[in-house]
């Protein structure tokens, strides 16, 4: 470090890269030739990833330390996701890539330098993590080392397949062996980490991210495949103008028509009192005036999403009308204490009116929630969607009332415009503000 920063704090040291980048930011231009735009770009790439170490450190210190507990009594992920605006998922991610960087220094030197790209030390850092915990000191640093050198040559989803490779090149007497039970973790922590996300993008797209272990997979990609090879085009092949498919977009059209065959073959399991359906809500005028011209005013149920009156007139061609009146007598919405259990029909309008967990920053569905009596059955509530919310399993335990009235808890209420409000305990707010979801303030 040069003498012109010594004895500056590490967030006076960070102002001064602040005035460094506005400085860069401004509308002067200083790229007279080509090659200097390719190696402003390289640099750029190079400066920004030493900077993401650096935050990827300090954050799995800042976890480390409990300073967020102490200060805020909550985890280092849920006060970066609030203060930031970033999402779990993106504030667990940066810490836990911290946490990499500090278990292999080596590894997170180089970041630090700039001799390795973040993404390509997230992914030497999961094959270093996957090493026979019996390997001593210093072979763990010669694969560290090792890993660092084939960054220099390797993008991130190479250096991932490498594992194999760093084994027999550190213990070669025993690579077999070890690459066996490599196989054997891998199939286990595969298992564990199964899952399968659907995520709105806010432009009318559905993004569909998951993870199945290789075996379990390999089915699906077969059935989707197939179907993907049976969509075949018709006359509309030769017209010019039609749609180039790509061999993505392909796959994409053969899991719709997968689905759409099960849907109509009528196999699929009962899920939340009736068969997996598609809803869609609008007004009787709006559905009789202007989805059938060429107006708006159908709305999914479970997202909320506008549709176009081209698609609202498709899934009309093929749907069933069930009326869903909040408060009307076209359906029973309240069951009192005659049942305990959540009717369908009450079912369809909680999920019209709360379109999810009600609980401020969580984003599960619908159909991944439960009724929640505001009012406990066993303390006299009724089963009425004025005493019923969405919560998924989490937050349900969370909000369930126990049997002590004094207890600090979290607890929900419904305001008089139907909108479920939710009230932290004091040893998280002691004034006990009321927070809404964020999807009850932006709804249209």
């Amino acid at each position: 470090m040069e003498k012109r920063f010594d004895g500056l704090t590490d967030r006076q040291l960070l102002a001064v890269v602040d005035d460094a980048l506005n400085a860069l930011s401004d509308d002067r231009l200083r790229l007279p030739t080509a090659a200097e735009q390719l190696e402003l770009l390289q640099e750029c790439v190079r400066l920004a990833g030493r900077m993401q170490a650096l935050q990827q450190q300090v954050a799995a210190a800042v976890d480390r330390s409990e300073a967020v507990w102490d200060e805020r009594r909550t985890s280092a992920r849920t006060w970066l996701a609030e203060s930031m605006n970033l999402t779990p998922r993106e504030a667990a991610r940066i810490i836990a890539a911290g946490h990499g960087l500090t278990t292999f220094p080596v590894v997170g030197t180089a970041a630090l330098g700039g001799a390795v790209l973040p993404v390509q030390a997230e992914a030497i850092t999961g094959v270093l993590a996957d090493l026979p915990k019996d390997f001593p000191d210093e072979t763990v640093v010669q694969a560290q080392q090792l890993m660092v050198d084939f960054a220099q040559t390797h993008n991130s989803a190479e250096l991932r397949r490498l594992t194999a490779h760093l084994v027999e090149t550190l213990s070669p007497e025993t690579a077999d062996e070890i690459e066996a039970k490599r196989l054997e973790r891998q199939e286990r922590r595969a298992q564990a980490h199964r899952f399968l996300d659907f995520s709105n993008d806010g432009q009318g797209s559905v993004l569909i991210r998951g993870s199945l272990p290789v075996a379990a997979a390999e089915p699906l990609i077969r059935i989707v495949q197939a179907y993907a090879a049976a969509q075949k085009r018709g006359a509309d092949r030769l017209d010019p103008l039609a749609e180039y498919v790509t061999p993505g977009m392909r796959r994409a059209d053969g899991l719709v028509a997968m689905v759409d065959a099960l849907g109509r073959q009528g196999v699929a399991p009962v899920h939340g009192g009736d068969r997996p359906r598609i809803v869609v809500t609008l007004s009787y005028d709006k559905l009789v005036k202007q989805c059938l011209d060429a107006g708006l005013g159908a709305r999914l149920t479970r997202s909320g999403d506008p549709l176009p009156a081209s698609v609202a007139r498709r899934l009309l061609c093929d749907a069933d009308i069930l009326p869903v009146v909040l408060g009307g007598e076209s359906e029973p919405l309240d069951v009192g204490r005659t049942q305990r259990l959540v009717t369908p029909p009450i079912r369809a309008a909680l999920e019209v009116r709360d379109g999810g967990c009600v609980f401020p920053g969580c984003d599960k569905p619908p159909e991944a929630c439960e009724a929640h009596h505001i009012i406990p059955w066993w303390a006299g509530g009724e089963t009425s969607l004025q005493n019923l919310v969405l919560a998924c399993p989490h937050h349900h335990g969370i909000v369930e009332p126990g049997r002590d009235p004094t207890a600090d808890r979290w607890h929900v209420r419904l305001r008089d415009d139907g909108v479920p409000v939710v009230f932290p305990p004091r040893r998280v707010d002691p004034r006990q503000r009321p927070r809404v979801h964020a999807r009850f303030t932006t709804r249209g």
